[in-house]
């Protein structure tokens, strides 16, 4: 392990770290000498179940490497196990620099079958989750006057998917609580920014493949865009290195990184007098429409092969 390198000294909580995207952020993190706290409630891919062994194995692995690093296995989703989760890096080794809110599920539906539970459970973990983590770890940060929160978003509520109304959507406001982080916290030194994976996980490995066309973009996500892709900007973004990024929504696809857009006015209108429906109809409507966003997916918008 790289004890001077770019994490040195610091203490980095990964949840969902016991497999996939979360796991390599955490060993990446502990070979840059992070001290380490690998959360995973050990779960199934939608979230039922729990098993400490995921977390510890991945835990003995990096102490094999000589790196440090402790288990957690509590559930993102409850506020007193996230405030034990920042409290295990707290009692282990007295202090919190940075918290990667990694963990989630999937329970794709297509919508008009999605069921009140699916929805609920997907949003507890992923935006529910999110907050609560950074809601325990905030007061350390706040003290210390530094901290960097780094949370996962997705293409699937940036641009759109199929199917996933319920993961898009907290992946979306997801975004908007980095963002209001980001703009509460930059008095304390404290930063807020998100990553949008594009990486083969377990999670992937759940959607649905019904055509030719759709095996060959899984099978393409397996072979290529793998979740060690994804680890270093997450530990870039956890260091000193970024001491001046926050606010900013990164996209990952293999070896390509993207400073993705956020939302600004596009196109304006005006009136004298004020607008009618009719005069929306004839004035706005054609102003606006080449300006129209079409009902595009994530991949027609990366619409190339990963590079």
């Amino acid at each position: 392990m790289a004890q001077g390198g770019c994490l040195a000294g610091k203490v980095v909580v990964v949840t969902g770290a016991g497999r996939g995207i979360g796991k390599e952020i955490a060993t990446l993190a502990a070979r840059e000498g992070g001290k380490i706290v690998v959360n995973d409630l050990g779960g199934s891919a939608e979230g039922e179940g729990n098993d400490l062994s995921v977390a510890e194995q991945v835990v003995a692995e990096i102490k094999k490497a000589g790196g440090v690093a402790v288990p957690n296995g509590d559930s993102v989703a409850d506020p007193q196990g996230a405030e034990r989760i920042i409290k295990t890096a707290i009692d282990n080794f007295g202090r919190i620099d940075c918290v990667v809110n990694n963990a989630g599920i999937l329970r794709d539906r297509i919508f008009h079958r999605m069921s009140a539970v699916d929805w609920d459970a997907v949003i507890k973990v992923h935006l529910y989750g999110a907050f609560y983590m950074s809601k325990a770890a905030a007061p350390y940060f706040k003290e210390q006057e530094s901290g960097s929160f780094i949370h996962f978003t997705s293409t699937s509520g940036l641009v759109g998917n199929f199917g996933q109304a319920n993961y898009a959507a907290a992946k979306l406001g997801i975004v908007g609580l980095s963002k209001s982080i980001a703009l509460d916290m930059a008095r304390f030194n404290v930063r807020s920014n998100c990553v949008s994976p594009f990486a083969w996980s377990r999670l992937i490995g759940t959607i649905p493949v019904d055509t030719p066309e759709q095996k060959a973009r899984v099978e393409r996500i397996q072979n290529t865009m793998t979740a060690s892709k994804i680890a270093p900007i997450c530990v870039f973004l956890a260091s000193d290195l970024a001491r001046d990024v926050t606010g900013q929504i990164f996209a990952v696809r293999k070896d390509e990184i993207f400073l993705m857009s956020q939302s600004r006015p596009l196109r304006v209108a005006h009136k004298d007098g004020g607008w009618t429906p009719q005069s929306i109809a004839e004035t706005m409507l054609p102003a606006f429409k080449s300006a129209f966003y079409a009902l595009d997916r994530s991949q027609d918008v990366f619409n190339w092969e990963p590079l």
